[in-house]
């Protein structure tokens, strides 16, 4: 999609990359992360308004260290380089980068020696993140220094006439709290950006390009109930009406009343071509007697495409497979040191297909992340409780019922599972929690209710805070919160005597128990 005002960020495989991309999102300013070798002439054809280089593992002095393309420099664009970005800077353009005699690793503060530009308005001394070995030692022709620290003489350099720029710190982290009104600078007075990338205007310019891309050809979306795909079907239904399909397919293993509820949101709300298919039994009987975690993927996965496929072929003649591919797994595609892997995360797309059905694909969010998404879904008219979702897994609750999966084990999970969400909904901080769900144990212990000796099943709770999903910490429920979650899922439950709390983190855990 093409984008009259956005900055372009070349991507030398810093930790820190998407973040900048979110900053300056933040911002109302479109960004892109493009590939570290990414040409000056393919960007002169895209015409962005600025250009970051990103911070990365590499040393300058690296054998087979990344470069970008000098002619970046003589575009007359503004560039900021941000860490091995300066150092890629300076050297390209004439100065000297020397390996430091201190590596820099953590909070610093800087002395602002020159406030005209990046650092207007700020005060004389800034708390920034720093995180370099080598660093800038004589600075190219025209440019001057802008900050210093005492082990760094050049932590900020610019040459205000060619609007090249260069930080040795990291601006985009929380860490450098007034690093947002840097990027600010060179985002609105560099770069001259009007700040007017909106979701609105975001609809508008998808549902022209979609419009433009499928015409008068038909589309089909697998609806799974979760934010992304959810979301997908309303933009799209939204740009071609009725040439939209959505195939929900029940299988068996969903959260409580998933299906009532894609039904009466999409199918009665929306108006749109739903075909709900349950499939619960045909599921339940390949997953008979199976226990391995593997396996019940594999037969979740494969049965799901063989329904799908079926249901696609009885709508004819469809052109578009659409998906709710995000910006993160688009990222993760074209990962910019050592090559673009082979491909996004499997579980992104509905691989596998039979040969006589070969979609073109449709990725209307694929340029989004997760908390854009949500925002694009609110902006649709979606509803909160369906925007603010939590994750969860293609396989359902097969994952979170370790041993056979059962009719009987699945609604036993999806009773406490109500439970353990209407409860933690109390909790002034509850929109901290990432995920929370119970995993049903395939262990069952002595328990007495009433005057009776029961033997029941055990049910662990988890709760997890993460920003990503990459990483997370197990959640700090009140003793109080964990006290009410079991008494009334082994009170009104019936079949669970037993509750425990999972207190394990992802590393080294799994969100996840299977």
């Amino acid at each position: 999609m093409q984008h009259d005002d956005w900055i372009a960020i070349l991507d030398f495989g810093s930790q820190y990359s998407q973040l900048i991309a979110r900053r300056i999102r933040e911002q109302k300013v479109y960004s892109e992360l493009l590939r570290f070798d990414t040409t000056a002439a393919d960007l002169a054809q895209r015409k962005p308004a600025g250009i970051i280089l990103s911070g990365g593992p590499s040393s300058v002095f690296d054998d087979g260290a990344p470069q970008c393309d000098p002619a970046l420099f003589d575009m007359g664009i503004p560039i900021l380089g941000i860490c091995y970005g300066m150092q890629l800077t300076a050297r390209t353009l004439g100065g000297d980068v020397q390996p430091g005699e201190a590596r820099e690793y953590g909070k610093a503060e800087i002395e602002v020696i020159d406030h005209a530009s990046l650092f207007h308005g700020l005060p004389d001394e800034l708390a920034v993140w720093m995180s370099h070995g080598d660093q800038v030692a004589a600075l190219p022709e025209g440019f001057t220094a802008l900050a210093q620290t005492g082990t760094c003489p050049y932590a900020a350099m610019g040459n205000d006439a060619r609007r090249i720029y260069g930080l040795q710190f990291h601006p985009e982290v929380v860490h450098t709290p007034r690093g947002t009104d840097i990027l600010r600078h060179f985002i609105f007075d560099a770069c001259g950006c009007a700040g007017d990338w909106e979701m609105a205007q975001f609809i508008k310019s998808s549902v022209d390009s979609i419009r433009a891309q499928v015409g008068t050809q038909h589309v089909v979306l697998g609806l799974s109930g979760g934010v992304d795909s959810s979301v997908v079907a309303a933009l799209l239904h939204k740009a071609i009406g009725d040439q939209l399909h959505c195939i929900f397919v029940d299988n068996g293993v969903l959260r409580y009343r998933e299906a009532e509820q894609v039904e009466k949101t999409f199918g009665n709300a929306f108006g749109i071509d739903l075909h709900v298919i349950d499939a619960a039994d045909l599921f339940l009987g390949k997953l008979a007697g199976v226990e391995d975690p593997e396996k019940k993927r594999k037969i979740i996965g494969n049965t799901f495409i063989d329904v799908f496929a079926e249901e696609a072929r009885k709508l004819g003649n469809v052109k578009y497979l659409a998906q709710g591919t995000l910006y993160p797994d688009v990222i993760e595609s074209i990962s910019p040191i050592g090559g673009p892997s082979a491909t996004i995360k499997s579980h992104h797309n509905v691989g596998g297909l039979p040969d006589d059905l070969q979609f073109e694909l449709i990725e209307p969010v694929r340029e989004l992340f997760k908390d854009e998404v949500r925002e694009l879904g609110r902006e649709l008219g979606l509803s909160d409780e369906l925007v603010e979702r939590q994750p969860f897994p293609g396989p359902g609750l097969a994952v979170r019922i370790l041993g056979e999966v059962t009719a009987e084990r699945v609604a036993l999970l999806q009773q406490a599972d109500v439970r353990i969400l209407e409860e933690l909904a109390t909790l002034p901080d509850h929109k901290d929690i990432w995920q929370s769900f119970g995993v049903l144990l395939p262990v069952q212990s002595v328990g007495v209710m009433g005057d009776s000796r029961t033997y029941e099943n055990v049910l662990a709770v988890r709760a997890v805070s993460s920003r990503d999903g990459m990483t997370a910490d197990w959640f700090k429920v009140s003793y109080d919160c964990l006290g009410r979650i079991s008494n009334r899922i082994i009170n009104e439950v019936r079949g669970i005597n037993r509750v425990v709390y999972d207190i394990s983190s992802k590393p080294p855990a799994t969100i996840e128990w299977e």
